[in-house]
């Protein structure tokens, strides 16, 4: 049960988005959402002093953000017109209503009452629709794991790769990243492609993504796995690569994304990998600029991280965790692990809980206000 937008897409929340475009412009914006109801907004210190390529991409992020299919609405905020018009402009080709005020020149109040007044508006606006019935083709499902431990690759990972055999069976798309962390199991994932030509310049990419961390004198294999998860009995990034890709399912995979980018018109069934780092906030804000509506998140040891747009469903396989961080977890399938449970089962659990949640009951992340943002930088700031 979904928002239908004014583009096609169905949105499982049905937010009213205050949009910050720069560091400053937060406060103008939590100003806005402290006097109007059923609006949300999110913080990041980004926005001045970037060029090139960097820039491009806090555009995208931006801009993927307001125009993604839980948002019913955005006003957008920022220091000057040029750039506030190009985000607001960016939004608008959806079809959903879009505002944008600049502070310069009118300063934080003023520009506080004219975005509350509009916010007023959009919030009536959106509060009058009502949820509709939709299908599993009409989803976009990120999938990342994080805090793993060696119940990862044995439960939650397999059940959530089940699901997504059968998301996509559907006809619904399905993203992964995590470039760095693919490591040792970056030939298996290479063969998972639909065409040599998408095979070559995945590994193309992961040689890549390699090779810069080796220029700074870093070797991954030092880094990786990291303290936690070897205090959850992984002892090689092979090990934990190769359950990070148990997700996955055995789908083939049908296209390569850029950071933040959205599958093309016309195109965006099936499985697609998006090159991106392991940071966990950070690909959930990659997935939702990209247009996910929620993300399965797997985990061992626990781990409480969500989005601000995205809902962010925990799946995990430890039964230690899910005592010890019960608030934290949606999902339990550790009777895999005790064998009180099969694959299917938990998987089966997993994709009762994705519905529950995209016909608009609240997961754990939602419920315990993780609202996180965390746009990618590429280079230093001017």
């Amino acid at each position: 049960m979904g928002y239908k937008r004014e583009n096609g897409a169905v949105g499982i929340r049905n937010y009213v988005l205050l949009l910050p475009l720069d560091a400053v412009s937060c406060s103008v914006c939590k100003g806005v959402t402290s006097l109007i109801a059923g609006t949300t907004t999110f913080c990041h210190p980004y926005g001045r002093m970037q060029f090139g390529e960097d820039l491009d991409l806090h555009f995208k992020t931006l801009i993927g953000c307001g125009r993604n299919p839980n948002v019913a609405a955005v006003i957008v905020v920022g220091i000057e017109d040029s750039w506030t018009s190009k985000i607001a402009e960016g939004i608008e080709i959806t079809g959903k209503p879009v505002a944008k005020f600049s502070t310069s020149g009118n300063g934080d109040l003023k520009t506080i009452e004219a975005a509350a007044r509009k916010a007023a508006e959009f919030v009536s606006y959106a509060t009058s629709l009502k949820r509709e019935p939709a299908d599993a083709s009409q989803l976009f499902i990120g999938l990342k794991c994080g805090e793993s431990d060696t119940t990862s690759g044995i439960a939650s990972n397999p059940a959530t790769g089940v699901v997504a055999d059968m998301l996509a069976a559907e006809g619904a798309t399905l993203v992964f990243g995590e470039t760095p962390e693919l490591t040792g199991a970056e030939n298996v994932v290479a063969k998972k492609f639909a065409t040599n030509e998408l095979s070559e310049e995945f590994m193309q990419i992961w040689q890549n993504y390699f090779d810069f961390i080796s220029s700074k004198g870093v070797d991954l294999l030092g880094s990786q796995p990291n303290k936690g998860n070897i205090s959850g009995g992984i002892t090689t990034i092979e090990e934990k690569a190769l359950g990070n890709i148990q997700k996955l399912g055995t789908s083939e995979i049908v296209g390569i994304l850029g950071t933040c980018e959205a599958p093309k018109n016309g195109t965006g069934k099936g499985l697609y990998f998006m090159d991106t780092s392991s940071a966990a906030a950070n690909i959930l804000t990659a997935f939702a600029a990209a247009g996910a509506q929620a993300t399965l998140f797997t985990t061992g040891k626990g781990n409480n991280v969500g989005n601000v747009i995205c809902p962010t469903i925990k799946i995990c396989g430890n039964s230690d965790a899910v005592r010890d961080s019960s608030e934290n977890i949606d999902v339990d399938v550790s009777g895999v692990i005790d064998g009180n449970q099969s694959l299917e089962q938990a998987a089966d659990d997993i994709l009762a809980s994705l519905a529950r949640v995209a016909s608009g009951q609240l997961c754990a992340a939602e419920i315990l206000k993780h609202d996180e943002f965390a746009p990618i930088r590429l280079f230093l700031q001017a």
